[in-house]
């Protein structure tokens, strides 16, 4: 787990709890609607009588913070920032694992291939207004098959069986173990949307 606060953050942070006038006061981190498209990542005032028994304690130098522990995963690899500029300054929080938190080879295959689509495929499909989601998981006897939906731009588009086939099923058959295919349940005779009629 790391996070990392720069020392420009460190300073402006502590600068901000000193005005509270509150003694062990500190900074709250956490994601709201983490794992979702619209998850972000938060910074709260956390007084003494608001520490939850189950946060996790992160101390710096001048500052200690607390992380909601639901929000553990997606606030891997965040970095917290103050840049100086003429109006006084900005903080920002980047934290690139809030939306989707980080797999492995040892998550469950459906984190897996959420996380394939969300960071490597959709990214691409997006261009054409179109994203593909995993609808379930299905055991067959050679393997594991994802059901999969696709939306937007996609949907109805001619051009999606071969984006399902060389693009999506390939890159979901080489990146996650046992998956042996992808089915696509999308009803495609919608063609409203659609990239390529």
């Amino acid at each position: 787990m790391s996070i990392n606060v720069t020392k420009g953050a460190e300073n402006y942070l502590a600068q901000l709890l000193e005005k509270q006038n509150v003694e062990g006061i500190a900074v709250r981190l956490f994601v709201t609607q983490p794992g979702t498209p619209y998850a972000e990542t938060c910074l709260a005032y956390c007084r003494p009588d608001e520490v939850n028994s189950e946060d996790e304690v992160l101390d710096y130098e001048l500052l200690r913070f607390y992380l909601e522990k639901n929000s553990l995963p997606y606030l891997d690899e965040a970095v917290i920032d103050f840049s100086e500029d003429r109006m006084g300054g900005q903080l920002t929080i980047k934290a690139p694992n809030a939306k989707m938190p980080k797999v492995t080879a040892d998550s469950p295959m459906q984190d897996q291939i959420n996380y394939i689509l969300y960071s490597d495929i959709n990214p691409g499909l997006s261009a054409h207004g179109g994203e593909v989601k995993l609808v379930e998981l299905v055991e067959e006897e050679q393997g594991v098959l994802a059901i999969l939906k696709f939306g937007g731009g996609c949907q109805g588009c001619s051009a999606v069986d071969l984006t399902l086939k060389d693009g999506v099923e390939k890159t979901l058959i080489e990146k996650v173990p046992g998956l042996i295919g992808v089915r696509d349940v999308t009803d495609h005779t919608n063609t409203s949307n659609a990239y390529y009629k």
